[in-house]
């Protein structure tokens, strides 16, 4: 599978199986993981925006980026162990430090073929 950059891409999903794929071989679990904080910026903007409530958009994007960073991070790690699909795909986060947080992606790298 190829994205639009024309890049490999496995298949990934959520669920423990593929719908038309039969699994031939589990390779183990891959992941990806960011540690990001918010700049200077984000922080002053967050920070008064807490006063009058509401979405923090600027620190929606630090998360979104870090979510994306992190799934990128996790299919390199699958195509490096020759996997053509990940299952079971999760996120995990956690305040890594004050002001830091870490995302995980993680699933289980698989190789699968199209079922007859």
């Amino acid at each position: 599978m190829a994205d639009t950059m024309g890049r490999v891409v496995p298949i990934c999903t959520t669920a423990v199986n593929i719908e038309g794929y039969h699994i031939t071989r589990q390779l183990g679990v891959v992941r990806g993981i960011v540690v990001r904080a918010p700049n200077i910026g984000q922080s002053l903007f967050g920070a008064l925006k807490t006063v009058v409530g509401g979405n923090i958009q600027s620190y929606a994007d630090v998360c979104e980026k870090a979510r994306l960073h992190a799934y990128e991070q996790m299919l390199d790690h699958a195509l490096a162990l020759g996997a053509n699909a990940v299952i079971a795909i999760r996120y995990d986060s956690s305040e890594f430090m004050q002001g830091a947080h870490e995302v995980l992606c993680y699933g289980t790298a698989v190789t699968v073929e199209k079922a007859a």
